[in-house]
């Protein structure tokens, strides 16, 4: 007899674990439907994000930023550090025991809220007479159970290139290139995006050649073009990132030394060759095997769920939240859809305002931004006022010799409503906070200009910005 709940999330992940803790917390009786295993064969809840994506690339990504500190910068605090070296075997083993934290405190949030763990594949395959039936593939055979409501959190995988490929080895995803065993001396990173930028700055703080390859003419054409513009100075012209643009990839071949890539800029000719290579082009839903077809679900030709606002499908009382569904592919979009989607279940009124999701980019510095970018309120004819103030001059950056990068606010030239707040700093990520909230609760510049704010701290040239759009920064 199927095992019958008042809710089954399909998938593990941010905003799968996060529905179903929701969910139970609600007083639902609540299954979560995950197959994912380690390299060991182990179950693992916490799905591409804390197993292979966010947290394993954030660890790496402090640890060689350490590095470079230590050979770089501590010299100017009048720290001398001679001899410093690379053990890459304890810095992936403290990323893994990181992962591992993570993903057993899931575990420990499942037993605590009664959440129940049915582990293997889900496949919907029709309606039964306590709900929709799911299908669970895994080592222990094949079982069904039922759910009066269904949320598919299953999630996104890489992107490929057709003809090329990944073993995670010679040629890589994310998952490779987090689990390198030794610094390649040349890596090449096909994709200039968040993922291309961070794997890409991991390695080449550690003593890799890194060279970026993108098929775009222009760099990170999702941010603000001033913080594009700031961005490419620090990581191509400083840090000696070596992007190039506008790129057609012409051929590949993997031979017993590594990759060898033909491609074409500006019409000309090039080849890179290079020990490992990357490949970040993107991410793609993780909906072909979820059995879709059975019961009618709507899908797109993109591979994503048709939902409405509150992430209601086509099919009563099936929901589906984060990778799978439009709006950015982000954790903690997707958490935010399943805390809605529990409650909405529950007969709660919930909403996602997508329009004030932060995005980051955790290079060094780092990149935030929420809401529009100066060249989005241009195209759409909307009248704005800017506010910039730089880190250049504020105290608490220079105590971390910290310097680099800028606040920009955008502000409606009529209303002054906060339209838009892109930061480019090396604690950006935590920053935008302050803006998030602002913009949610529909601020003017003004009132984030009327905030008193410590000093000395990096808050201020937030405070300083929203100064700058009524041209009043008062230390510059």
């Amino acid at each position: 007899m199927a095992q019958t709940f008042d809710v089954i999330v399909i998938g593990a992940g941010p905003a799968g674990y996060i529905a179903a803790v929701r969910a139970a917390q609600l007083g639902m009786k609540t299954a979560c439907v995950e197959e994912w295993k380690t390299p060991q064969g182990i179950g693992a809840l916490g799905g591409t994000c804390l197993n292979t994506g966010c947290i394993p690339s954030k660890a790496l990504l402090e640890s060689s930023e350490n590095y470079e500190r230590v050979r770089h910068k501590f010299e100017s605090h009048g720290i001398a550090i001679a001899g410093a070296k690379i053990d890459l075997a304890k810095m992936m083993a403290r990323k893994d025991s990181i992962v591992t934290k993570m993903t057993k405190g899931i575990e420990f949030l499942f037993k605590k809220n009664n959440i129940t763990w049915l582990k293997g594949h889900a496949t919907l395959v029709g309606k039964g007479g306590a709900g929709w039936q799911v299908e669970v593939s895994g080592d222990g055979g094949t079982d069904v159970a039922e759910g009066k409501a269904i949320i598919i959190a299953t999630g996104s995988k890489a992107r490929h290139l057709p003809d090329l490929p990944v073993d995670n080895e010679v040629v890589c995803d994310n998952v490779g290139a987090l689990s390198f065993t030794e610094v390649p001396k040349r890596l090449g990173v096909i994709g200039a995006g968040v993922i291309g930028l961070e794997l890409g700055s991991v390695w080449r703080r550690l003593g890799a050649k890194v060279t970026v390859l993108e098929v775009l003419p222009s760099f990170l054409a999702a941010a603000d073009e001033s913080i594009a513009k700031a961005a490419w100075k620090i990581f191509n012209e400083r840090q000696k990132l070596d992007i190039q643009l506008g790129v057609t990839i012409v051929k590949t071949q993997v031979g017993k030394k590594g990759v060898s890539i033909d491609y074409e800029q500006d019409g000309k000719p090039l080849k890179l060759e290079c020990d490992r290579l990357v490949v970040s082009i993107g991410r793609i839903p993780n909906t072909d095997r979820l059995g879709a077809e059975n019961v009618g679900l709507k899908i797109d030709e993109r591979g994503f769920i048709e939902v409405d606002a509150h992430c209601r499908s086509n099919l009563q009382n099936v929901f589906a939240i984060g990778d799978v569904v439009r709006g950015p592919m982000l954790a903690h979009k997707g958490e935010e859809e399943g805390v809605m989607v529990a409650e909405l279940i529950a007969g709660q009124k919930a909403h996602v305002n997508l329009e004030t999701i932060p995005w980051v980019i955790y290079t060094s510095p780092e990149i935030a931004w929420v809401g529009r970018t100066e060249q989005q309120l241009r195209e759409e004819g909307t009248p704005y006022r800017v506010g910039q103030f730089p880190f250049t001059i504020n105290g608490r950056a220079l105590s971390q010799d910290e310097t680099e990068g800028f606040v920009k606010m955008l502000a409606h030239a009529k209303t002054d409503e906060i339209l838009g707040v892109h930061i480019i700093n090396t604690h950006a990520s935590e920053l935008i906070a302050e803006a998030v909230v602002a913009m949610e609760f529909r601020a003017c510049s003004e009132d984030v200009a009327r905030i008193v704010h410590a000093h000395p701290s990096l808050s201020e040239v937030m405070h300083e910005a929203a100064l700058a759009v009524d041209k009043r920064a008062l230390n510059m």
